[in-house]
């Protein structure tokens, strides 16, 4: 009976210890809505879990979970102007050589994200780790050329993970992860996942991986100043080289055994792609469900993404995908940030200012999604089966248009050349020919099957990283090492070192055998001449 109850009172103690959450603290700063939705369905598992989550933004998320203590620092106007005015541009440019457009706007993202900067000067902010009742066990930091921000958790001195909406081949080195450009893709590069790279590839794909490499170099340069002038000498703080190696894990917005490319990744690399997916799609607005409700011939989502703006568009552009969306059988979801200037009427199109873009995509009279090919929705259209036509725009986007269509998911048009009868052959070809729907639905299965959802991924790891106190063993010892040491160039060098030294000590030791053979011949030929002499 006694040990009955000692067993009973040990799973009440399990229990009651299982049920006090951990104080989670989330920094997500980024100015793109996309990243934020990535990164706000992490913090809503977590309060949904039971934890204390408090997420630091600078943009109103789209949906807050009524468990989540939000606290928003605004920007000024300029800074968002200036990103405003930054994604404008671009979509004025060809930019489907993503390293092209890269550099070409190297200048204006680094001073645009160095504004991020004021964040942690903002009393909101400083306040949770000067105040000494604000007591956290984690720091999450959302990831987007932000490395000064990771100094929040060594001011807190509690372990930190990143949140990032890319997958490893774009910040992998901070954990150490291998560079093996000889099979693995840059992040910019299409190449159908599986197949072994030819040295023409092998050689773009190393000019791209420099490429990248220098681009993070600049903008890391910038940066370093940008934490020097936040907090100067403070002796509490690392140097900024050093910031990086208090990080516990980073998750990444992907799936590599599905997606692509097969890599080796680190214990700290956990991939969570599809995290913004819900396990069941929330009901959706009354006049959404009704739309697509009464669509017998199927419906259409046209997005374009959060940080596209009407203002960004070529208004004939607009009209021409009116013109064409407006004569379809099909009803047309379209996702529009202007509603009292609107591309036109039409009973067959309804325009949003905000679309739960997961759960309509989840709806089955959805039969395409016309994107822009971000990799959030693809991600979400690739988890419901549904075939698309992207309109890349900029960034990874024209690469992931292009690994899409290799997939067979659909097609990609330009929008900068977009004409009606090419949209409308384009929208015609996803909907009428079956391989498009029949490629993705076989793909959409083989990405769910996993040991472990995105969402029992990220609560495993997150309190993993908390349980063991920021998990240093399964840290790559590479983070710690230089890049001499890491690369093995000082052991290279005491090899070559040594290999010169042989060669020289044998070049003398044979110079003074054969210098000692010649000085012997020599005197046994004047020897030999001095007694034929005497003869």
């Amino acid at each position: 009976m006694g040990g009955i109850l000692r067993c009973l009172a040990l799973q009440i103690v399990v229990l009651i210890a299982g049920a006090h959450g951990a104080n989670i603290l989330g920094l997500f700063t980024s100015l793109s809505p996309s990243h934020l939705v990535i990164q706000m369905s992490m913090a809503r598992i977590l309060a949904e879990r039971g934890h204390n989550v408090t997420v630091v933004t600078v943009l109103k998320p789209p949906s807050l979970h009524k468990d989540i203590n939000h606290i928003l620092v605004p920007m000024e106007e300029d800074i968002l102007q200036a990103f405003g005015s930054l994604v404008g541009g671009m979509t004025k440019t060809d930019n489907s050589n993503a390293y092209t457009s890269m550099f070409r706007s190297v200048r204006q993202l680094s001073e645009t994200f160095s504004r991020m900067g004021d964040v942690m000067k903002q009393p909101l902010v400083r306040d949770l780790y000067e105040h000494p009742d604000n007591k956290f066990d984690l720091v999450m930091v959302g990831y987007f050329m932000n490395s000064y921000q990771l100094a929040l958790a060594h001011k807190l001195k509690v372990p930190l993970v990143l949140a990032l909406s890319n997958p490893p081949s774009f910040l992998g080195y901070f954990l150490g992860n291998p560079w093996e450009v000889s099979y693995v893709p840059a992040m910019n590069m299409a190449i159908e996942s599986g197949k072994p790279l030819g040295i023409g590839h092998r050689m773009l794909n190393l000019l791209g991986n420099l490429a990248q490499r220098l681009f993070m170099f600049i903008i890391e340069f910038r940066n370093a100043r940008i934490y020097r002038d936040i907090y100067g000498d403070d002796p509490t703080l690392p140097s900024y080289e050093d910031l990086n190696k208090n990080i516990s894990l980073i998750f990444f917005a992907s799936h590599g055994i599905s997606e692509g490319p097969i890599r080796p990744n680190v214990p700290a690399v956990i991939e969570i792609g599809g995290i913004q997916v819900k396990d069941q799609p929330d009901k959706l607005p009354q006049n959404l469900e009704q739309f697509l409700s009464e669509a017998p011939h199927g419906a259409i989502l046209l997005s374009l993404g959060s940080n596209l703006k009407k203002d960004h568009l070529k208004s004939y552009t607009v009209q021409k995908m009116f013109n064409v969306l407006s004569k379809l059988q099909q009803k047309v979801i379209w996702k529009w940030d202007d509603l009292d200037n609107l591309p036109g009427e039409s009973d067959n199109i309804l325009y949003s200012k905000w679309v739960p873009q997961d759960d309509v995509l989840a709806h089955p009279n959805i039969t395409l999604f016309i994107n822009h090919a971000g990799k959030g929705g693809l991600t979400e259209a690739q988890y419901h089966g549904k075939p698309m036509l992207a309109l890349p725009v900029f960034g990874d986007q024209p690469s992931n248009a292009d690994v899409m269509v290799m997939q067979g998911f659909g097609i990609k048009q330009s929008i900068l050349t977009l004409e009606e009868d090419s949209f409308l052959q384009g929208i015609r070809e996803v909907l009428d020919n079956p391989k498009y729907a029949t490629a993705v639905k076989s793909f959409s299965t083989l990405y769910r099957d996993r040991p472990l959802s995105a969402r029992e991924t990220l609560i495993y790891w997150v309190e993993y990283v908390i349980r063991h106190h920021g998990a240093p063993h399964i840290q790559s010892p590479v983070v710690h090492m230089s890049y001499i040491a890491a690369n093995n160039l000082d052991v290279y060098a005491v090899i070559l070192g040594t290999i010169v030294a042989l060669c020289f000590i044998t070049k003398l030791v044979l110079s003074l055998i054969v210098r000692k053979i010649r000085n012997n011949s020599t005197k046994a030929k004047v020897n030999q001449n001095h007694k034929l002499k005497k003869k």
